[in-house]
């Protein structure tokens, strides 16, 4: 399935999230054959935490130890010991291909192995590390709050990716040798960059439907500012047709009621319960140094859709708003339309009254309110 230029949403396609154990985790047993077990001796759940955490995060493909205590259990433990230590860090859990493990010994002692697989090698992730510094040097000058922070890494990342229609780049270190990755690459490169700037983030692991398409895997960032947390796509705010300069907003900063229209998710992860527009204009009423910035913030991101005065209720309406951006030489225009995906279609057709070349559109509900947001490009 490819883009369709209607579309504002990126297509998901399956296989772009890869999830930690695919294929799911093999426990070989007792009865197989095994690495020998290296001189460390664990007592403990804790110290087979540490012991396989160092080795995760040192990309080690085999790891052995042998554990001493009783064995009745073991299975269970190895198991909750391998998910603690790839979910202490959200980039090496989406980093890790597939996972097996197996032990073997007596009631009172085992020799365990573990054997890991990875998308990112030890030297490709201190290349991801190194470029984010660099990047974040070119990117956050100096005075610039946590607000444009967050924003101008969303476009860089939007900017300089696209997505990999192949479905074979899921990393950050592939997206940003090659310029290319699916939602998880995306979403890694976006988790790496909000920390390297001091700015706390999670992924979010869980499935979107695009409009009239199939529910798929999909992945995300959930970014947390001034003690609130709002959802933050970078995939899907890299759509075709795209808005000049090839950036959209539809996903930037939103909460979990405007995510919940097309994305879901599964695992527990912090509420998102404050609208960023409604951040940004108590920001900008305390007045103070940086009441200008919030306000630029507020037109970059177009919450001016927001007011009433500003909705397009017409097709004479939408003409004399289109022809006012062409006529000043632009070529797109948004809007936040009253009426159903029917009537817009129908009052769309104005644009061909004006002579437009290749006129496109996409559309997408604005919040709660019942209405369209609505983008059209035209050459």
């Amino acid at each position: 399935m490819g883009k369709r230029r209607i579309s504002l949403i990126k297509t998901v396609l399956g296989g772009m999230l890869v999830f930690a154990a695919i294929p799911p985790a093999l426990y070989w047993g007792y009865e197989q054959a095994y690495a020998a077990a290296d001189s460390t001796v664990l007592t403990s759940m804790s110290g087979m935490i540490q012991k396989l955490t160092g080795a995760m995060n040192n990309r080690r493909e085999t790891i052995t130890f042998t554990y001493q205590g009783k064995t009745n259990k073991l299975k269970s433990q190895v198991q909750s010991a391998i998910d603690e230590a790839m979910g202490s860090d959200p980039y090496l859990y989406y980093i890790i291909d597939s996972y097996a493990f197996s032990y073997r010994g007596s009631a009172r002692s085992a020799n365990v192995t573990v054997q890991m697989e990875y998308r990112e090698t030890l030297q490709q992730t201190a290349y991801v590390n190194k470029q984010v510094k660099l990047i974040l040097q070119e990117l956050i000058t100096p005075g610039m709050n946590k607000h444009q922070q967050v924003k101008v890494i969303h476009d860089w990342v939007v900017q300089q990716l696209k997505y990999d229609m192949t479905y074979q780049r899921y990393t950050a270190y592939e997206g940003l040798q090659t310029g290319s990755a699916v939602c998880q690459g995306y979403s890694l490169l976006t988790y790496k960059l909000l920390l390297g700037a001091g700015i706390p983030n999670k992924i979010v692991e869980g499935t979107a439907r695009p409009e009239g398409g199939v529910t798929q895997s999909h992945a995300w960032n959930l970014v947390q500012l001034d003690g609130q947390w709002y959802h933050l796509d970078t995939t899907w705010d890299d759509p075709e047709p795209s808005p000049e300069g090839g950036i959209s907003t539809v996903y930037y900063m939103r909460t979990d009621d405007q995510m919940r229209r097309d994305h879901s998710w599964t695992k527990s992860y912090p509420a998102a319960k404050t609208g960023y527009a409604q951040t940004l204009s108590q920001l900008v009423s305390r007045g103070g140094q940086e009441a200008e910035v919030y306000k630029q913030l507020q037109e970059v991101l177009d919450y001016r859709l927001y007011e009433e005065d500003q909705v397009i209720t017409s097709s004479a309406e939408l003409k004399q708003l289109v022809k006012q951006a062409a006529d000043s030489g632009r070529l797109s225009v948004l809007f936040r339309y009253r009426g159903s995906e029917k009537q817009l279609r129908q009052d769309l057709q104005v644009l061909y009254e004006l002579g437009l070349a290749q006129p496109a559109f996409n559309s997408t509900p604005f919040d709660n309110t019942g209405d369209l947001k609505v983008y059209v490009t035209w050459k």
